[in-house]
């Protein structure tokens, strides 16, 4: 089964368990998990707008500044007590490890808080402080009703105004280098494969280049693997080694089969 079937099944479990509204006493009816996925899936393959958010200092934060490195968006709202922390300390434990693995200068993480209204700066900045946002990589932002709805809108996120707060799927967005949705993680506490398969492909590439830098990006692409036993990814260096035999087989069959060529276009 490939990444993409594992993540849709587990993208509906998830969801299942994983809607439920802020206070037991709301009026409101919950959210229908299968519209919220169906919702989420059909965002696949679209491209974000060039929005301008507002961060966490009152900086102007330009989406379109982030084309060219795969951006990972985490949505929450900074008056949440219940899912939304937990969520963001997870998503810091899944960057780190791909910090650690691939490099925290290959990708970007934004957290956008999505109650327009009360996610100030202020607030924004309370939230970083209490959850530990502090990479390099990472922005905390928010932005003013109209815009956050189109973002909303283009992520494929549900969410619905509760008493005491709101009813919403816990999402993970990963957008590729080109500002193009690539895939949703749900759930509070995503296994970490499910986050970190689809950042290695978008981060290196499904398509080599003919450069070093591009193989050695495939040759890390193939060879960053899970370790269960660790609950960790590592490099796997019996693949290394079998990338770079199989490299230098291919580049000695391909000067045997030129010089043969050379030797029958001159005979």
């Amino acid at each position: 089964m490939t990444w993409g079937r594992i993540a849709a099944c587990a993208a509906t479990v998830l969801a299942y368990l994983l809607i439920a509204p802020v206070s037991a006493g709301a009026a409101s009816p919950q959210l229908d998990p299968a519209a919220t996925v169906a919702k989420g899936t059909q965002a696949l393959g679209r491209a974000i707008g060039n929005y301008t958010l507002v961060d966490m200092k009152g900086a102007p934060l330009a989406l379109r500044d982030y084309r060219g490195k795969p951006l990972v968006i985490s949505l929450v709202y900074t008056a949440c007590s219940s899912v939304c922390p937990p969520t963001t300390q997870h998503v810091i434990d899944a960057v780190n490890e791909a910090g650690r693995m691939i490099g925290l200068d290959r990708f970007n993480v934004l957290t956008v808080g999505f109650d327009a209204r009360n996610d100030t700066p202020v607030r924004l900045t309370q939230f970083a402080s209490m959850q530990g946002i502090k990479l390099p990589n990472w922005r905390v932002a928010s932005a003013d009703p109209a815009t956050i709805e189109a973002l909303l809108g283009d992520l494929g996120f549900s969410y619905r105004a509760v008493a005491g707060g709101f009813d919403h799927l816990t999402q993970t967005t990963i957008v590729d280098r080109e500002g193009r949705i690539y895939r949703h993680v749900y759930g509070e506490e995503f296994p970490l494969q499910m986050f970190m398969e689809p950042l290695k492909d978008v981060v290196y590439g499904t398509t080599t280049s003919f450069t070093f830098s591009g193989i050695v990006d495939r040759i890390k692409f193939i060879c960053t693997a899970y370790d269960p036993g660790a609950g960790r990814y590592r490099i796997d260096y019996g693949l290394v080694f079998g990338s770079v035999i199989a490299a230098f087989s291919l580049l000695v069959m391909g000067g045997l089969i030129l010089r043969e060529w050379f030797r029958s276009a001159h005979a």
